[in-house]
């Protein structure tokens, strides 16, 4: 059974639910398509991360969205 993690920052930017529902659609086609795998028991998860709990190079991105803007 295929399981697709999709992690996204989830505080200012987050997707609308109709913006969601098109995500695992197309990865559920994309899995079907490229991997020929049945997707009935497919499962694609969507996790929306805080953006002060997801770091790169030692910064949240909170930080670095906010530097960025300055």
């Amino acid at each position: 059974m295929p399981y697709i993690n999709i992690k996204l920052t989830g505080d200012c930017e987050a997707p609308t639910p109709e913006q969601k529902e098109q995500l695992i659609a197309g990865v559920t086609k994309l899995i079907a398509d490229v991997l020929g795998k049945d997707t009935t028991h497919l499962v694609v998860i969507i996790d929306e991360v805080p953006m002060t709990n997801y770091g790169i190079n030692g910064k949240t991105v909170k930080q670095l969205r906010s530097e960025k803007k300055a």
